[in-house]
């Protein structure tokens, strides 16, 4: 259920985003070529989008159990081996997010939150937060991933 309902979440907030990338692009490019009178906020903005929305995307990819990986070792392990493997990647996964993404998104986001943006006038601060945020997210992913690998299900 909190895995459902996280996934129903960071999809509509990454879908929203994408949506909202799309169009400020069209919008930059209107103005750019048709009212040759750029817009620099739609531009800077679509930057901090995506790096919010590669962040999410990641997470639902943790969750996902869908991180990069190389099987060749794991499909030469028996089901047991693999289950322990599984675990310690989902381990592994979870301390770098840890340090990472929550501790050091943390100190970043306080540090950047006396900076302001360029063209937006709002803090970087702001933008940074979805360091920690998604670094939660992943942490809370892993925890999940392991308990439904603990109980002999591969996580969904």
């Amino acid at each position: 259920m909190l895995r459902k309902t996280l996934d129903h979440i960071l999809n509509a907030l990454a879908g929203a985003s994408f949506l909202a990338m799309v169009l400020l692009t069209c919008w930059q490019v209107f103005t750019r070529y048709v009212l040759k009178n750029p817009s620099p906020w739609s531009e800077e903005l679509v930057s901090y989008l995506f790096a919010w929305t590669s962040l999410m995307g990641a997470a639902l990819i943790t969750g996902e159990r869908g991180h990069m990986n190389i099987p060749l070792l794991a499909e030469r392990l028996g089901p047991g081996a693999q289950r322990a493997l599984g675990i310690f990647s989902e381990a592994v996964a979870a301390v770098f997010s840890a340090v990472l993404l929550v501790y050091g998104g943390v100190r970043i986001t306080r540090l950047a939150m006396g900076q302001m943006t360029s063209s937006l006038g709002v803090a970087v601060g702001v933008f940074y937060a979805v360091l920690p945020v998604c670094g939660v997210l992943i942490v809370l992913y892993t925890a999940l991933n392991i308990m439904e690998l603990c109980r002999g299900k591969e996580a969904s």
